[in-house]
């Protein structure tokens, strides 16, 4: 075993592939809740969760790319390789089902997560770009509309209030994720 290539503390917000049944590499985003062990939900009938039951692990993935994480949260994306171009750190993951329940009308399954390889890949000097955090609430609001459990009006101005966030404080980059979240999300 490994340890963890980032320290991880409250939700950590990542990347995850999982290899699907066709062979290519399903990209998802995970948010990680440090602990020991560290632990993550997956959220209905997703492919992260089916591929979790039939492969038992995956790949976490921490990228500073807003453009990526939303392809991830709200498309569809596949790819023939596990770890991301941009992923800044990446990290195998064996992971086991530990509990599940429902939420409302979702269902969720908790997954303790252990690490069995990992590197960075580049190292960065943090930067706070208020832009790319607001597309990363975005997309956890957007991934909610059709969530019976909350309240759509009150999501949707959530969008709004971060999409002016993003034309405000984001950069090129931020605003074309927020222009996918738009589209994936269709608010």
């Amino acid at each position: 075993m490994t340890d963890w290539p980032v320290d991880l503390r409250g939700v950590t917000e990542s990347v995850v592939t999982t290899l699907g049944p066709n062979g290519l590499w399903n990209v998802a985003a995970l948010g990680l809740h440090a602990g020991d062990p560290v632990t993550a939900r997956t959220w209905g009938n997703t492919r992260t969760r089916r591929n979790f039951h039939r492969q038992g692990g995956g790949v976490v993935q921490f990228v500073s790319d807003a453009v990526v994480f939303a392809d991830a949260a709200l498309a569809i994306r596949e790819e023939p390789e596990p770890v991301l171009d941009a992923a800044d750190a990446w990290v195998e993951v064996e992971v086991e089902r530990v509990d599940s329940g429902e939420s409302g009308d979702a269902r969720w399954e908790e997954w303790e997560l252990r690490p069995v390889e990992s590197r960075v890949e580049r190292e960065t000097v943090p930067t706070t770009n208020r832009g790319f955090y607001a597309v990363i609430e975005a997309t956890v609001a957007a991934s909610r509309l059709d969530v019976p459990t909350y309240d759509a009006a009150e999501l949707r101005s959530r969008l709004a209030y971060f999409e002016s966030v993003v034309e405000t404080c984001g950069g090129e980059r931020e605003r074309e994720a927020f222009e996918r979240v738009r589209e994936y999300a269709d608010w």
